[in-house]
């Protein structure tokens, strides 16, 4: 019995060791599939967008003096239905407001299919919470309805106003309706027109162009596939129409080996972010660094004059400036082959966010941060 339960475990350690190493042959450290690398072209979404009226709000709509429009859409929506109002009266409803719905009309959308949608206020209401949106049409940029939407909203927010005082948890002018629009047109997509499928990459890299076509090339037969530059590789698509969601379903999961990316430093001077990739390698180099701070500060001085000089009290102010400068020590950094090696050099000076900007900029000036410097 003890020699058939640890045949059992050696032969699951065996099981489990065969399997890692197949994993780290099929799934290698530095590989990405071709579908997080490239899209394919023609395969989009389209923004689609509307202007309607959400109504049953509880008092906190538009005020139609500073927002005539939803008054004259309600009228004009009125006259549509049947119902005309007499001539010189103006409504002023609180339980209206004019919004604005937007939503993504997805690839190879069908008529029927929901779509989830935004409804965002645009005039003065407070809040959309309990509001029905009534059925607006959604068009697109070339002007033609593509969707109809209408739904009750969900606003994430509360919030409650008495005697002179608020209170408003999150954002109340804003909604949701879950699968609030209906696909009423499909948008033609132009897959796999003479014969050619064109993979659009989302960097410019010509080393990952080139291993995208091999990848492709070394499943699918040579002359597959052909990269044309540092963005487009192009792919001969199957004779036959029923293979081509196969073909490419194959394609988009073949993983890429990918070469190593441009060294790159990028620097937010409105937040002193620094951000840097694994490419990043600094030459050997010395730094300084300190800091000045200068503080000034104003102290109240009285003038009075003698009892019978018939003089004015005058208050005048004395400011005293006084300059502090820390004392930078020289550091020397040695040539760094990784970014920890970086990030560690720099953490040495104890450089704040804002210090490594100028740090960083003086070091490219002088040769001796091998990376592409920018800043945002």
């Amino acid at each position: 019995m003890k020699n058939s339960r640890a045949e059992r475990i050696v032969k699951a350690a065996i099981a489990v060791s065969v399997f890692l190493a197949s994993a780290a042959i099929w799934w290698p450290a530095q590989a990405a599939r071709i579908k997080e690398l490239a899209s394919v072209q023609g395969v989009r979404a389209n923004q689609l967008v509307g202007y309607g009226l959400v109504v049953g709000l509880d008092g906190t709509g538009d005020q139609s003096t500073q927002a005539p429009y939803t008054p004259q859409s309600l009228a004009a929506m009125l006259q549509q239905m049947g119902v005309t109002l007499p001539p010189g009266v103006t409504m002023q409803p609180r339980n209206v407001a004019a919004v604005m719905i937007t939503t993504e009309l997805p690839a190879f959308a069908q008529p029927g299919q929901r779509l989830d949608i935004n409804v965002s206020s645009v005039g003065n209401a407070k809040s959309l919470r309990g509001g029905t949106l009534i059925a607006t049409p959604l068009k697109g940029a070339d002007g033609q309805i593509y969707a109809m939407a209408q739904g009750n909203l969900i606003v994430g927010g509360a919030g409650a106003s008495a005697g002179g005082s608020k209170v408003q948890i999150n954002h109340l002018a804003a909604g949701r309706v879950p699968e609030g629009a209906t696909v009423e047109r499909a948008v033609p997509t132009p897959l796999g027109q003479g014969g050619v499928m064109q993979l659009d990459l989302n960097a410019n890299d010509f080393a990952t162009a080139r291993a995208v076509a091999a990848s492709i090339n070394q499943i699918k037969g040579p002359g597959t596939a052909q990269a044309f530059d540092g963005r487009v590789v192009k792919v001969r698509l199957p004779a036959d129409p029923a293979e081509m969601v196969g073909f490419i379903a194959d394609i988009e999961n073949l993983n890429v080996t990918l070469a190593r990316p441009a060294a790159k430093v990028v620097l937010n001077a409105r937040t002193g972010s620094v951000v840097m990739n694994e490419s990043v390698t600094l030459a050997e180099c010395a730094v300084a660094h300190g800091s000045l701070s200068v503080s000034i500060s104003s102290t109240p001085v009285i003038s009075q004059p003698s009892p019978l000089s018939q003089g004015q009290t005058v208050i005048a102010e004395k400011a005293d400036i006084a300059i502090t400068q820390q004392g930078g020590s020289l550091v020397q950094l040695p040539a760094g082959a990784k970014l920890s090696d970086v990030v560690k050099a720099l953490n040495s000076l104890g450089a704040t966010p804002q210090d490594l900007l100028a740090i960083l900029q003086a070091m490219k000036s002088a040769g001796a941060l091998k990376a592409e410097l920018e800043v945002i």
